[in-house]
C-alpha cells in the first residue's frame, strides 16, 4: 500500500489499537496454555493448548476417555469438586487467568454456565427454576416485576415462553425431557453468562428433542460462546463452527468443522472419523 493510500484509509478509518486487533485477529473467549490435569496419579490432560473463538459453537470430539469432558469442566473449574484433582498450566476466560487468587468461583460459574448430559431441573416450579440463581446471586433484592421480566425473557430466548407462560407454577420435573433441558439452559441466562458449556446435552433425548436443542444452539450462537462435548459425529458436523479432536488426553487437531471432516490434517483424526477406532 502506498503512503498516500495509507493516509486516505487512516482518514476514513482512524487507526486505534482496538481497530487493529479486531480487524486482523479473531477474538477468543477461552485460551489454554500447556494445560495438564491429573486424577490422583492418572494424567487425563496432557499439555493442552487451545484458542476457542468468541461467539462460535465449538465441538469437542474423540473416543470415550480421551479427556474431552475433563477439558470442558476445566473451563469453569468444576473438576475441583474432587479433592484428588491436580491441575497445572493456564486457562484464560476473556484474557483473565481463572486460577489467579482473586477469581471467585461463584462469579466464574455465573460467567461460564454448564448444561449436563441429563436434564437436572430443580424439583420446584418452572418459574422458581428460572429465578433461582437470581435470588441467590443478585446484589440487591429484585422486585416481583423484575423477576417476572427475567423469566419471560429467559423462556422466550430458549423458545419455551409460548408453551409455558400459563404453566409457570408447574413442577419442572414434570416437563418433557426436551423442555427440561431447555429450562436448564434458560436457568443460566438471567445470570448473563458469556460462555455456555454443554456436556452431551442431547444424549437423553429422542430425535425430535435433539433437533430442538440443536436449533436452540443456533439461536444462541453469537450472543454466547458455546462449547459442546458430543459422541455424535453427525451432530458435531451439523452444529459446530469449529471442532477439536482429542485422543488419550491430547489435543490432536483443532480447525473449522468442514475442514476437519473433509480434509483432516492428522492421520489419527482421519482414522477416528472413518470409524477405525473409538
Amino acid at each position: 500500500m502506498t503512503t498516500s493510500t495509507e493516509s486516505l484509509v487512516n482518514t476514513i478509518l482512524p487507526e486505534t489499537p482496538f481497530q487493529r486487533i479486531s480487524m486482523t485477529q479473531p477474538k477468543y473467549s477461552i485460551t489454554t496454555r500447556d494445560l495438564c490435569l491429573w486424577y490422583a496419579k492418572f494424567q487425563a490432560l496432557k499439555n493442552v493448548t487451545v484458542n476457542i473463538q468468541d461467539g462460535l459453537i465449538t465441538s469437542l470430539i474423540g473416543p470415550s476417555g480421551c479427556g474431552k469432558t475433563t477439558l470442558l469442566r476445566c473451563f469453569n473449574r468444576v473438576n475441583e469438586r474432587y479433592g484428588y484433582v491436580t491441575t497445572t498450566g493456564e486457562i484464560r476466560i476473556h484474557k483473565k487467568n481463572i486460577y489467579e487468587p482473586d477469581v471467585s468461583l461463584i462469579e466464574l460459574r455465573k460467567r461460564v454456565g454448564m448444561v449436563f448430559q441429563r436434564p437436572n431441573p430443580l424439583p420446584i416450579s418452572v418459574y422458581e427454576n428460572v429465578v433461582f440463581g437470581l435470588k441467590i446471586h443478585a446484589e440487591t433484592r429484585m422486585s416481583k416485576s423484575e423477576l417476572n421480566d427475567a423469566v419471560e425473557k429467559a423462556l422466550t430466548e430458549v423458545g419455551l415462553w409460548k408453551d409455558l407462560k400459563d404453566r409457570l407454577q408447574t413442577k419442572a420435573t414434570g416437563l418433557q425431557l426436551e423442555q427440561q433441558q431447555k429450562l436448564c439452559i434458560a436457568r443460566l441466562l438471567p445470570l448473563k453468562p458469556e460462555i455456555i458449556l454443554m456436556d452431551e446435552p442431547c444424549s437423553a433425548l429422542d430425535v425430535e428433542g435433539t433437533k430442538a436443542i440443536e436449533e436452540l444452539m443456533f439461536e444462541l450462537k453469537g450472543r454466547y460462546t458455546i462449547v459442546i462435548v458430543t459422541h455424535n459425529m453427525a451432530q458435531a458436523r451439523r452444529t459446530s463452527d469449529e471442532c477439536i479432536f482429542m485422543l488419550m488426553g491430547e489435543l490432536i487437531e483443532h480447525t473449522r468443522t468442514e475442514q476437519l471432516f473433509l480434509n483432516p490434517a492428522n492421520p489419527k483424526t482421519a482414522d477416528y472419523i472413518e470409524g477405525r477406532y473409538g
